[in-house]
């Protein structure tokens, strides 16, 4: 007598079948879960620019957390760093592909490249030399404070100038507009 291991013969793989869409329904809504948590800090701020001060305020968080830790600490300099990398990446994100663009629509086309480059020149090249820097050397932590300065001057203009004017220019509705296209395109990255 043949043993059946497998799927009834009524079956036909319908339980595997039904087994891999509950397990990719559940993956799916795991993903999308955690995609609102990691959006939740910047959409529950209010508005656009209350939800990239409050991004803000998180990524210095993360480099004064980097910088009390040690040479020894090389682990954890490594899980800050990539927390760090994503958080000013998502960052990035919605402010080059959203709110800078805002920014040459209202006019304030320099602003608006001038602060993109920030982001390329010095924050991207930043983060990935820390990536590089062997993270017990003392250059490692040089590095992140030389980062840490650019990232306070960037975020001193968008948030002392630049962002309170464009903010001013536009009406209740225009800045809705601009909070909930800026909240995607965090969620899509999150």
């Amino acid at each position: 007598m043949a043993t059946n291991y497998g799927a009834s013969s009524n079956d036909n793989g319908n339980g595997a079948l039904l087994a891999g869409v509950v397990g990719f329904g559940l993956g799916i809504a795991a993903a999308v879960g955690r995609k609102a948590a990691v959006q939740a800090i910047t959409a529950s701020a209010g508005d656009w620019f209350e939800g990239l001060k409050a991004e803000h305020k998180l990524a210095m968080g993360i480099i004064e957390t980097l910088e009390k830790t040690t040479e020894e600490d090389t682990k954890k300099r490594a899980a800050l760093l990539f927390s760090l990398q994503h958080a000013l990446g998502k960052h990035a994100i919605q402010e080059e592909d959203v709110i800078y663009c805002a920014l040459r629509a209202s006019g304030e086309v320099e602003a608006a490249n001038e602060l993109g480059q920030d982001h390329n020149a010095e924050v991207k090249q930043g983060l990935y030399d820390l990536e590089q820097i062997d993270k017990a050397s003392p250059a490692w932590l040089t590095r992140l404070q030389e980062l840490k300065s650019d990232i306070e001057a960037h975020v001193r203009e968008e948030e002392d100038v630049v962002f309170p004017k464009l903010y001013a220019s536009l009406s209740e509705e225009e800045n809705k507009k601009l909070t909930k296209r800026m909240n995607f395109e965090g969620f899509k990255v999150a």
